[in-house]
C-alpha cells in the first residue's frame, strides 16, 4: 500500500472535518464544504492529485449511498407515512419523469445536444438526493410539521428506482440500436420497484429477529446491522432490483421495532453516515476538475435555475394538489429539491459505458449538483422559519444509554440538560410531573452528582438523569424540555393559551367563549373542522381560522385531531 495514499486521504478526512463547523457559521450546506476540499485536492488545486477512477469511484459511492440511506431509514417514523407516503411516492415516479421531461427541454436548448443525450442528462438529474436531504433537515434543528418532512423524506429515500430506471434506458437507447431497449427497460423499472420494495421489507425484519435473538458485545450490534444492511444492498442489485430502495426500507423497518440496544445502534451510524458522506463528496469531487466546469457554466447555470425556479414547483403543484398540502409548505418542498450524490453517481453511467459526450453529461450534472447545494443548500433553514412550518419540538436526551439487562427490560438511562427561560427560575424535583415507570438517577450540577432527594431545586445548566423507557419519551421530553425556543415557538404563543379536546363541539366552544361561528354548523367537533380543511390527514401545527379564533392542531392520532389549542387574538396566527 502506498503511504502517499493513505497520507492524503487521511489529510483530506481531517480537513474536511476541522472545516465543518465553518458551514454552520456562514450558512453553507456542510456536503459542500466536502465537495470542495475533494476539488481543491485535485488536479487544478494545491492537491494536484490526478483521479479518473470511475470504476472504484462508483464502488465508493454506492457503498457511502447504501449506508446513508440506512440510517435515514432508521429515523424515519412509520407513522409519517401516514401522511407522507401518497404524495411521496407520487413525487418519486411521476414527479420524477416530469422533471427528467423538463430538464431534458431545457439542457437540449442551452448545451445544443442531441435529443437523446438531453433526455439522458435530464434522467441523471431528475432525482433530489437522500444524502443532501436527510443532512440539512435533521442535522440544522429544524423540527417541520409532519406534513413536510415526511413528504420530503420519503421522497428523497424512494426516487432513486424511477431516475436509475430512465437512466438505463436512455444509457441503453443510445449505446444500442434500439431493438427491445423499451421493453427491456419497463421489465428493469418492474424489477427495480418489486425485488427492492419487497426484498428491503423482508430484509428488515429479518436483520431485526436477528438482532434481537443473537447475543453479542454491545458495540457489535451497530456494526451487526450495517453489515447485514450493506449484505442485503448488494444481494438485491445481483437479483436485478434497487438496492437503494431496499436499503432504505431495511431501515424504516429496523428502526420501527423494538431491537435490541438502538439508542447504541442509531448513535454509531450517525457517525458512520457522517464518515459515508465524507467519503462519497470527497472521491466525488476528486473526479472533477474546476477548469473543466468554466466552459460550460453559463448553459449549466440557465439549466439549475430552470429546476429550481420552474421544473421542481411545476414539478410539485402538479402531484401534490390533490393532497391537501397549503402554499406556504407547496412553497419549500418545491425549494428543497436538492440534488447531490446521486445525479454525480448517475453521471458515472455514460462514462462507463463509453457513450459520447459522456464527460459533458458529467460535468453538468456535477455543476447542478453545485449550484444546488449553493443556493438551495444555504436557504432552507431560513426560508423554512420564513414560511413558519416549523412546531415546538419535544426535548430530546442528550444521550441514550441502553441497560441491556433482563431485569430492567425496556429502560435505558437517559441524560436532559436542563437550558432556556423554563430553567432560569429554580425548581424542587417534587414539583416536576414524569410519566409512570420513569425514576430520577440523579442530578449532575458542576461535574457533581447529586442524590435526587425531593427537596432538591434543579435549574438551567444542570443534568437530569432518567431511568425510562422509548415508549414515553415524548412525554418526557415536554416535562424536561431543555431546548432554546424562539418565541413564536413557545408552547402558548404557538397553540394559544387554552387547550380543549379534539370531541369538543363547536356549539359548546361557542356558549362557553362567547364565539359566533356562522360559517360552520355547532354539531361539528373541531377534529371534524380540520379533516374538512386538510383532506383528512391533519398533523401538529395545522391550523383553522374561524373568525376572530384560530384553533391549532396540538396533538392527533391515527388522523384525528386529539388535542386542540384556541387562540383568541387573530393577530397572532402562524
Amino acid at each position: 500500500m502506498d503511504p502517499m495514499l493513505t497520507l492524503v486521504g487521511a489529510l483530506m478526512l481531517v480537513i474536511s472535518i476541522l472545516l465543518s463547523p465553518l458551514s454552520s457559521r456562514v450558512g453553507m450546506p456542510v456536503l459542500l464544504v466536502f465537495l470542495a476540499v475533494g476539488m481543491m485536492m485535485g488536479k487544478d488545486g494545491p492537491g494536484g492529485i490526478e483521479f479518473d477512477d470511475f470504476q472504484l469511484s462508483f464502488l465508493v459511492a454506492s457503498l457511502a449511498l447504501g449506508v446513508i440511506l440506512l440510517d435515514g431509514g432508521m429515523r424515519t417514523r412509520a407513522e409519517t407515512f401516514r401522511v407522507g407516503l401518497k404524495p411521496a411516492m407520487l413525487l418519486a415516479t411521476v414527479g420524477v419523469a416530469i422533471t427528467a421531461l423538463g430538464a431534458a427541454l431545457v439542457a437540449w436548448l442551452v448545451f445544443d445536444l442531441s435529443w437523446m443525450t438531453a433526455l439522458l442528462v435530464g434522467a441523471i438529474i431528475s432525482s433530489t438526493d437522500a444524502a443532501a436531504v436527510f443532512s440539512l433537515l435533521q442535522g440544522r434543528g429544524l423540527h417541520l410539521n409532519e406534513r413536510v418532512s415526511a413528504t420530503l423524506e420519503i421522497e428523497s429515500g424512494s426516487n432513486d428506482p424511477m431516475a436509475i430506471f430512465l437512466t438505463l434506458m436512455m444509457v441503453t437507447l443510445i449505446a444500442s440500436d434500439g431493438d427491445h431497449a423499451i421493453q427491456d427497460s419497463l421489465i428493469l423499472l418492474f424489477k427495480q420497484f418489486s425485488i427492492g420494495g419487497i426484498g428491503g421489507v423482508l430484509g428488515g425484519f429479518l436483520i431485526s429477529e436477528l438482532t434481537n435473538r443473537i447475543r453479542l458485545m454491545p458495540s457489535l450490534y451497530p456494526l451487526l446491522v450495517v453489515a447485514a444492511g450493506i449484505l442485503l444492498f448488494s444481494v438485491i442489485n445481483l437479483l436485478g432490483g434497487s438496492g437503494f430502495l431496499a436499503i432504505y426500507l431495511c431501515g424504516v423497518v429496523i428502526g420501527n421495532r423494538k431491537v435490541r440496544m438502538m439508542p447504541m445502534i442509531l448513535q454509531v451510524h450517525d457517525g458512520l453516515a457522517w464518515l459515508a458522506q465524507l467519503c462519497l463528496f470527497l472521491i466525488l469531487g476528486l473526479l472533477v476538475n474546476p477548469s473543466d466546469l468554466l466552459p460550460l457554466a453559463g448553459a449549466g447555470l440557465v439549466l439549475a435555475l430552470a429546476m429550481i425556479f420552474v421544473i421542481r414547483p411545476v414539478t410539485v403543484l402538479a402531484t401534490l394538489w390533490p393532497f391537501g398540502f397549503n402554499r406556504r409548505e407547496l412553497g419549500f418542498i418545491s425549494w428543497v429539491g436538492l440534488r447531490g450524490a446521486v445525479p454525480i453517481v448517475l453521471a458515472l453511467f455514460p462514462i462507463i459505458a463509453g457513450l459520447p459526450e459522456a464527460q459533458l453529461v458529467f460535468h453538468a450534472a456535477f455543476f447542478i449538483v453545485l449550484v444546488s447545494l449553493l443556493v438551495q443548500g444555504t436557504t432552507i433553514t431560513p426560508l423554512a422559519r420564513l414560511l413558519r412550518l416549523e412546531i415546538p419540538a419535544n426535548g430530546e436526551p442528550f444521550r441514550r444509554l441502553p441497560l441491556d439487562a433482563p431485569a430492567a427490560g425496556d429502560h435505558e438511562l437517559m441524560l436532559f440538560p436542563l437550558r432556556g427561560e423554563n430553567w432560569e427560575t429554580p425548581r424542587l424535583l417534587s414539583q416536576l410531573r414524569f410519566p409512570e415507570n420513569t425514576a430520577v438517577a440523579g442530578v449532575f450540577r458542576n461535574r457533581v452528582c447529586l442524590q435526587p432527594k425531593a427537596d432538591l431545586e434543579v435549574s438551567s445548566g444542570d443534568m437530569v438523569a432518567m431511568f425510562a423507557t422509548p415508549s414515553v419519551l415524548k412525554e418526557l421530553g415536554k416535562a424536561l424540555s431543555g431546548r432554546h425556543t424562539p418565541k413564536y415557538l413557545a408552547e402558548r404563543a404557538f397553540f394559544g393559551d387554552f387547550v380543549l379536546n379534539g370531541d369538543a363541539l363547536l356549539g359548546d366552544v361557542e356558549q362557553v367563549y362567547g364565539i359566533a361561528f356562522d360559517e360552520l354548523a355547532p354539531e361539528l367537533s373541531l377534529a371534524e373542522c380540520f379533516a374538512k380543511r386538510t383532506k383528512g390527514h391533519p398533523v401538529v401545527g395545522d391550523t383553522v381560522v374561524l373568525g376572530p379564533v384560530t384553533l391549532v392542531a396540538r396533538a392527533t392520532e391515527a388522523d384525528q385531531v386529539t388535542k386542540v389549542g384556541l387562540k383568541m387574538d387573530k393577530s397572532q396566527n402562524v
